[in-house]
């Protein structure tokens, strides 16, 4: 039955190093850097920004103990395709709709952050047969009426930044590492992110052409946000749906989601930064695990 919020607090945890494959794969048109791990059910999990599938390197193992873990780098990001373009939440959407058929996956459950969150509310409003469960996490649906709280000062200054064609990259080249640090800072609460993981972050983030990728998302905001609005009214969010949040997003994904959403389960993670997956694994654990069994 669908719940409000709780808040749940939790003990750092030691997490193993996850063992994965890494494959490429063709879907939709681009190629995609995948990482898979275990075996059963398809679990999808998106990533945000800035980070690859490596946000998710310390939940996979216990994740990957009952399903099959697919964590690709989504379109322009890490390893995967530095496409032209295709990065509103419809077409992301049909990015992982290819992946999962491509993988020969009739359905999945789904699990997102941050960026990864439209494309997920598209996937699962547009092809509720696709999506098993949805979790998503420290987002907005786009402009859905809800967020207001959240937005009382106007969005965080760096929408404005990224959204402006060409700015962006062109300023912060020679200084990626500064930017995907402050990201990674302020998104564990000052904790800081083991340092392969950040290494790796720096690297899918340096240069031009990495910048103008991620940037791209920000871009495509407005037409994410219209393409998520007329789902709405054309459907429910009829899967099983958890939202989960943390600093600083809190309750506002979720207060969104509550009048269009048939079965929606709200949590808030206490003293958890915007980064969950490597900030309070094991309290996003306790959440996910028994979620994603309850079939």
């Amino acid at each position: 039955m669908p719940t409000g919020p709780t808040a749940i607090r939790e003990d750092p945890p030691a997490v193993p190093a996850p063992q994965v494959e890494l494959r490429r794969v063709k879907a939709n048109g681009v190629e995609l850097n995948v990482a898979l791990a275990g075996q059963g059910p398809a679990l999808l999990l998106l990533h945000g920004f800035p980070h690859t599938w490596q946000v998710w390197s310390k939940v996979i193992d216990p994740l990957a103990a009952h399903h099959l873990v697919i964590a690709p780098d989504m379109r322009g990001f890490g390893a995967s395709e530095r496409a032209a373009g295709g990065y509103d939440a419809n077409t992301l959407a049909d990015d992982a709709r290819a992946l999962l058929g491509t993988l020969g996956f009739a359905s999945a459950a789904v699990v997102a952050l941050d960026a990864g969150v439209p494309p997920a509310l598209s996937l699962a409003l547009r092809h509720p047969d696709l999506v098993d469960r949805l979790a998503v996490m420290e987002s907005l649906a786009g402009t859905l009426p809800g967020a207001e709280d959240f937005l009382t000062g106007g969005p965080p200054w760096w929408f404005g930044f990224h959204s402006v064609p060409g700015l962006a990259e062109s300023v912060l080249g020679g200084n990626e590492d500064r930017y995907v640090d402050f990201f990674l800072d302020a998104g564990t609460m000052g904790d800081g992110i083991p340092a392969a993981v950040r290494e790796a972050f720096i690297a899918a983030y340096t240069g031009h052409d990495a910048l103008r990728c991620a940037f791209s998302y920000y871009r495509a905001l407005p037409m994410s946000a219209e393409q998520i609005r007329q789902a709405v009214t054309q459907a429910r969010l009829t899967v099983p749906t958890m939202a989960i949040g943390a600093h600083p997003v809190g309750r506002a994904l979720e207060q969104q989601l509550r009048p269009v959403a048939d079965d929606l389960t709200g949590h808030t993670l206490d003293d958890c930064g915007h980064i969950i997956p490597l900030h309070r694994p094991a309290a996003l654990l306790r959440l996910l695990e028994p979620f994603l069994d309850d079939v």
